[in-house]
């Protein structure tokens, strides 16, 4: 299992970076999240716009949104989604909203 430092503490990621427990999850630590598994260097309002609706969402059903939910959601057309998220809107986004890897995501 893999880690990294945040804030003096040791956080565990699964081996493809998602957090163990999502629960801890916050604003800071999706930044340091975005840096070390998706490799960006600053989240845009664009970023948090999908963030903040895909954490909402799995707040409420405890799943993850379809891409055209997050789309709908957060007002930001598919192809930008996929230009915000290097790794997709599946791993990339839903990694950075501290999210579990969703059902089908490959």
């Amino acid at each position: 299992m893999a880690t990294i430092d945040f804030n003096g503490a040791t956080v565990e990621l699964n081996e493809e970076g998602f957090l163990v427990d999502p629960n801890i999850w916050n604003e800071e630590l999706a930044k340091v999240l975005a840096k070390h598994e998706e490799g960006l260097d600053e989240l845009t309002e664009e970023h948090w716009a999908v963030i903040k609706f895909i954490r909402s969402y799995y707040e409420e059903k405890q799943s993850a949104p379809m891409v055209r939910a997050v789309c709908k959601g957060s007002g930001i057309r598919l192809q930008q989604v996929y230009d915000l998220f290097p790794s997709g809107p599946a791993k990339g986004a839903c990694k950075l909203a501290g999210l579990p890897k969703p059902d089908g995501c490959v």
